[in-house]
């Protein structure tokens, strides 16, 4: 069975979207799945090329809407439709709901009886636009309030007519147990500061307050960034949390494969709601996701009681925002049971 996947943005709704895969080869273990996805959160899905997926396409719809008429913009949309059409498919599954996306499920080739399959309806807090049910085969209604995991998992095993596993399995290794002497260098813990959207950043002086507790308790920073403006605002909390002694490192400007792998190798993540939390979450990391607004049920770590998943992994929301102590308090209960920690 071929099967397309169509997950085209963004890094947050990629990462949701990643257990699909898994899903799949658990109940179809010869399947071939292959995924179009925008060209910058691609790299997310190099670990899984030869272990589930099969092919990424690679598109840029996102840059090649600015200047549709262009020549360049030309070529390379004959290139990444010379590609998508290269094989046929038994299912093609628009997982995303928009226009965009159900234009490239249309695009797709189908096989003999193969189907197109998409969302029915909207979700509660998602976006959906019509034209995904209208070029589907199999339109699948969905229940209204659905978490972003759980409702791409629930489309393609509806599409695909099995039940998902009991736990979302994204498909990102982490790296073999640390030895003993690895485990004596301090613990590191990323801060993952970043987003697009300024109402979901949480204030540079909390920040720096939780950094010198995590510092007093032995852990290192580390700050990653992805913009210019994510470069000042770890180099300023660096600044500050290194005054005394280095205990705080600015990471590399990465690519998105390379960041994955340096956030694996850290003890754990406290992050605003983004596509870096969230990929924390599928490494099954230690990890508190900050939230200004009353959303992680929808896109937030699954809570401890579903299907066991998630105490490794919090949430925590207040309005204007949550406090450090708050932030801190939910960084005790979602570490590992071994580690001991008071509160400072």
């Amino acid at each position: 069975m071929k099967i397309l996947l169509v997950k085209l943005s963004s890094l947050g709704d990629v990462v949701h979207t990643l257990p699909v895969v898994q899903d799949i080869l658990a109940a179809h273990p010869g399947a071939q799945i292959d995924w179009v996805v925008e060209k910058a959160f691609a790299p997310l899905l190099t670990p899984l090329l030869g272990d589930g997926v099969q092919r990424v396409i690679p598109c840029e719809l996102r840059r090649w809407r600015k200047a549709p008429f262009s020549a360049a913009t030309r070529i390379a949309w004959r290139a990444f439709r010379h590609e998508l059409q290269s094989q046929s498919y038994d299912a093609v599954i628009d997982l995303q709901g928009l226009t965009k996306s159900a234009l490239v499920a249309w695009l797709a080739r189908l096989a003999p009886g193969g189907k197109r399959y998409a969302m029915a309806n909207q979700t509660e807090g998602s976006g959906y636009e019509a034209p995904t049910r209208w070029v589907a085969d199999v339109a699948v209604t969905l229940p209204a309030r659905s978490h972003a995991v759980v409702r791409g998992r629930e489309l393609a095993a509806r599409a695909l007519g099995y039940t998902p596993v009991t736990r979302a399995d994204y498909g990102l290794n982490r790296p073999p147990a640390l030895t003993d002497i690895e485990q004596s260098a301090p613990e590191t813990i990323a801060f993952a500061h970043g987003t697009s959207r300024t109402d979901k950043l949480w204030p540079l002086e909390n920040w720096i307050a939780l950094g010198r507790q995590l510092i007093a308790h032995g852990y290192q920073i580390v700050l990653p960034h992805g913009s210019d403006d994510e470069l000042a605002t770890s180099r300023a909390i660096a600044q500050v949390l290194n005054t005394a002694e280095d205990k705080a490192a600015v990471l590399p400007r990465l690519a998105l494969d390379q960041l994955t792998q340096q956030l694996a190798q850290c003890a754990g993540v406290i992050g605003v709601d983004s596509g870096l939390s969230h990929i924390a979450v599928a490494l099954d990391l230690p990890h508190v996701q900050i939230y200004n607004f009353d959303t992680a049920w929808r896109t937030g770590p699954l809570p401890a009681t579903t299907a066991g998943e998630g105490a490794r992994q919090r949430s925590v929301f207040a309005q204007p925002c949550p406090t450090v102590a708050q932030v801190w308090d939910a960084w005790l209960a979602c570490r590992s049971p071994d580690r001991h920690e008071g509160a400072a």
